[in-house]
């Protein structure tokens, strides 16, 4: 979806080269950390800077691994971080960037949104939207939807997947339910608000079938009791509002789909209560459920009554939008995408260049340092000689 222009990689190749040896600088390393010696993030970077092959790149990430694991951890740099994945994307090791931002508290990846933003693209340019939206959750994870453009991404990214019907899991409902409505709370349109009902109606499943806890463990999430009701409530707020306000069929329909299958659930468990004896007691889930869960779960009743009335006004207020969620969020796509580029390109080349100064700086100091490490050496040298003499 980025233009040329945006992934192109003539600004970050430009920059002033250092050229090492990736042979000398693993030795380098590897010796520093037999001694128990903290290594540079001046020296990772060098590493990370100079790969030139596919093979290289799985050296780099065992330097990484080890670096995020020394006592130098919290002092990767941003400029690192980036060229990690670009030369992850540059030599074919797409799946090496993706593992590592899905596992950042091992390796120390997290990244910037324009960072993001081409690894997003790059699988949306290939179909693979699976891996995109593994990509969004971490940017979820992050709270990093400052930029339009890594929201208007985002939203194509989870309503292509949603588009492909996939079977999800629990922990598959939570984490794109999270997606679709932190990225939806950042959308004041259409867009926006159709992801904030789908995104509080997935967690609303969640939270009915496993209780509060089993919603925002792990994630940037509101910790309170009726993410249903939440939905509702934007639904509500479109009914109620002036102009030309809508929310996407589809999305009201995922709506239903929940509510559905959850007074499914609850019809069965109703019913299967009696017969299922002493045995039930081992088959107890494992989340917590406690009595505020359980008031919420008997609520469900009124939000299916709430959710008919509100359909049917916002059916006769002529709110409701006939196209899907996905060609809404193309036509976003359309409309601004190319206009937020523009600004995002001018904050990265700023970066690049205060990248490049901190760099030049970095450099600077480690060799005034080894100066001073030089010149202290000759004197103990000297001081030793003259002590022999005497």
């Amino acid at each position: 979806m980025l233009s040329a222009a945006y992934t192109d990689t003539i600004v970050w190749e430009s920059r002033k080269k250092d050229p090492q040896n990736l042979s000398v600088l693993a030795t380098t390393m590897d010796r520093t950390y037999d001694k128990n010696l903290p290594v540079s993030s001046l020296t990772v970077s060098r590493f990370v800077d100079n790969i030139s092959s596919r093979e290289e790149v799985d050296q780099a990430e065992y330097y990484l691994y080890k670096f995020r694991h020394s006592p130098n951890c919290w002092y990767l740099r941003d400029w690192t971080i980036h060229s990690w994945i670009r030369q992850c994307l540059k030599y074919g090791a797409r799946e090496k960037a993706l593992h590592t931002v899905k596992n950042k508290i091992q390796y120390g990846i997290f990244p910037d949104d324009f960072t993001f933003n081409l690894l997003i693209d790059s699988y949306i340019k290939d179909g693979d939207f699976t891996s995109a939206c593994s990509v969004v959750e971490e940017v979820m994870l992050q709270e990093a939807f400052d930029l339009p453009s890594t929201r208007i991404l985002s939203l194509h990214a989870l309503a292509s997947y949603r588009a492909m019907r996939p079977q999800l899991t629990v922990s598959g409902e939570r984490a794109l339910g999270a997606s679709l409505l932190i990225c939806g709370l950042r959308q004041d349109n259409n867009v926006g608000l159709s992801a904030q009902l789908l995104g509080n109606a997935l967690l609303g499943k969640v939270e009915m079938l496993k209780g509060i806890h089993g919603v925002f463990k792990g994630m940037p999430l509101f910790w309170g009791h009726g993410y249903l009701d939440r939905a509702l409530a934007v639904m509500e707020r479109v009914a109620t509002a002036s102009g030309d306000v809508k929310l996407s069929k589809d999305t009201l329909d995922g709506m239903n789909d929940v509510l559905q299958e959850l007074s499914s659930s609850s019809d069965s468990d109703s019913s299967g209560a009696e017969s299922a004896g002493e045995g039930g007691e081992e088959e107890k889930e494992e989340d917590t459920i406690d009595e505020d869960d359980h008031a919420e779960q008997a609520k469900l009743p009124h939000y299916v009554s709430r959710f008919k009335e509100l359909s049917s006004q916002l059916e006769s207020l002529g709110k409701v939008d006939s196209a899907s969620f996905q060609a809404s969020v193309a036509v976003l796509a359309q409309q601004d995408l190319a206009a937020v580029e523009k600004s995002d390109l001018e904050q990265y080349l700023i970066r690049v260049q205060a990248w490049e100064a901190e760099n030049t700086q970095l450099i600077k100091r480690e060799k005034e340092m080894r100066e001073k490490a030089e010149q202290e050496k000759q004197e103990r040298l000297a001081a030793k000689a003259a002590a022999e003499q005497a």
